[in-house]
């Protein structure tokens, strides 16, 4: 299938749902301010919350890849099932908000059931856009880093929604974006038949297949510095704003990702997944490595430079899953890029427990260097798909 066959109003439709549902991740992280406030609750609590999901998450991702549900059944109704099961946790928190073991509960399981949305969505949209797949996900992933940074713009909206109200509405609004993924699409023309066995060799792909290969530890070595990097910045910030200021501009640091995401797969269309890939993460590594001068330096130097690592180090996101997806067996594609997200997650929390115990004892100055690790590791490893890129550019070179 072609690209010019798809549906105009599939791609909206695709990133309007995945927004809608993913926004279950930070329902809980938005009000937090307020149950803090109205309970007493230490600050760590949010921590131990959002630890809570992303084990979830972990779980549901490996679950999901090991049976392979997302290729053996029709991806828009797994999609379904999870954001209805999902909205449900939701309001099974709310219900149990101020029980703080049972609320951490409902939030494992909400991760459980993200499993079935985040990297269905990118099954979904891999089938509708067997070209272009780079564009798609960049305008998808890019709304997703949009959703990611809006509990700092809510927390700097302050009291102007009550929180019961904040969390059943999110709850609403996910389980409207599984319905509406379900019934404005469908199969698209000549999708890969569902699979009726579990996909064991394909998902060893991820490690036997040389291109699968290197795009996975790619993005693995982008995953040690991304969820970090956001844990990190409101610490940064504090070193210059506090209070609303600084939500605002959290807010807009991270949410820089989404034009990296956006403008990252638009320039893939003509330079190819791998080399834009590779371009941004060489960028947020530099900003890793300099932030021992402009965390010191005048303002606005100090800002742009932080505008620049958040536009970096979320805009390659969309290409390495595209790399992953393009080369992956096509009867498992939902299932290995299930594995691959479970996988990264896990070490990025592995990073976050492992900076934010150092920051207590380390100056950031000297901290924040360290996660250049991951992009560095992450370049040595897309260096074939980026020299298979260069090498198809060459006049005279046969594009496959």
């Amino acid at each position: 299938m072609t690209e010019h066959t798809v549906p105009r109003h599939i791609l909206p439709v695709i990133v309007l749902a995945q927004l809608l549902g993913t926004s279950l991740w930070f329902a809980v992280n938005a009000v937090m301010p307020d149950l803090q406030r109205e309970l007493g609750w230490p600050t760590s609590t949010v921590g131990t919350l959002t630890s809570a999901l992303q084990f979830g998450f972990i779980l549901g991702t490996l679950v999901f890849s090991l049976l392979a549900l997302a290729d053996r059944f029709a991806p828009r109704q797994v999609f379904l099932v999870c954001a209805l099961a999902g909205a449900g946790c939701t309001v099974g928190a709310w219900a149990m908000v101020r029980d703080q073991d049972a609320l951490m509960l409902w939030r494992f399981a909400t991760g459980f059931f993200l499993a079935g949305i985040y990297p269905v969505g990118m099954k979904i949209a891999a089938q509708w856009y067997s070209k272009g797949l780079g564009g798609a996900l960049g305008f998808l992933i890019g709304a997703l880093v949009l959703g990611s940074a809006s509990p700092h713009a809510l927390r700097a909206l302050g009291d102007a929604l009550p929180w019961p109200t904040l969390m059943l509405g999110v709850a609403a609004l996910a389980a409207l974006g599984g319905v509406l993924l379900y019934l404005c699409t469908g199969d698209p023309p000549g999708a890969v038949a569902r699979v009726t066995t579990l996909q064991w060799r394909a998902l060893g792909t991820v490690w036997t297949d040389r291109k699968v290969r290197s795009s996975v530890l790619g993005y693995f070595g982008h995953m040690w510095e991304l969820y970090t990097m956001w844990v990190l910045v409101p610490l940064i910030l504090a070193t210059r704003l506090q209070g609303t200021g600084l939500s605002w501009a959290a807010f807009f640091v991270l949410g820089a990702g989404a034009l990296g995401c956006v403008a990252g797969g638009l320039v893939s269309q003509r330079f190819g997944s791998a080399r834009v890939a590779g371009s941004l993460l060489g960028t947020s590594g530099l900003c890793c490595l300099v932030a021992p001068w402009l965390m010191t330096a005048p303002d606005a130097l100090f800002y742009a430079w932080l505008v620049l690592w958040g536009i970096s180090v979320a805009g390659d996101s969309p290409q390495f899953s595209t790399l992953t997806a393009r080369n992956a067996p096509p009867q498992a594609v939902g299932s290995v890029l299930t594995l691959t997200n479970s996988i990264g997650f896990a070490i990025s929390i592995v990073s976050i427990l492992l900076f934010v115990f150092l920051a207590e004892t380390v100056p950031l100055q000297q901290l924040v260097p360290w996660l250049a690790i991951g992009p560095a590791l992450g370049l040595w490893a897309l260096r074939p798909l980026v020299q298979a890129e260069r090498t198809a550019a060459q006049p005279g070179s046969r594009k496959s």
